[in-house]
């Protein structure tokens, strides 16, 4: 068995790929907002390393499965700015 249990979940597992990539940031003041970095560069690498770590691992996730959980979580994400935290300074960009 694999020592990594976040590799069974898809939803964790893209999450860590885009955070280790820096595609995606979470607030350091509200952990559970996801901040979209804006690099479409760093996304891809995201795809690329999760491609690789899953098929190194033996995780049968098909490319659209991977790519679609990708898509949602970076549409998901708030764009460069945690909303909360502007909402705090009043609408100002932190």
């Amino acid at each position: 068995m694999y020592a990594d249990s976040w590799t069974d979940d898809l939803a964790a597992f893209v999450r860590r790929a885009l955070a280790s990539t820096r595609a995606t940031a979470i607030c350091p003041f509200h952990g559970t907002v996801m901040i979209r970095v804006g690099d479409s560069a760093a996304e891809t690498h995201a795809y690329f390393r999760a491609r690789k770590i899953a098929k190194n691992d033996g995780t049968t996730w098909e490319h659209n499965e991977l790519e679609n959980e990708i898509e949602r979580q970076l549409e998901e994400a708030a764009d460069g700015v945690c909303p909360e935290c502007a909402a705090l300074q009043g609408g100002r960009n932190v």
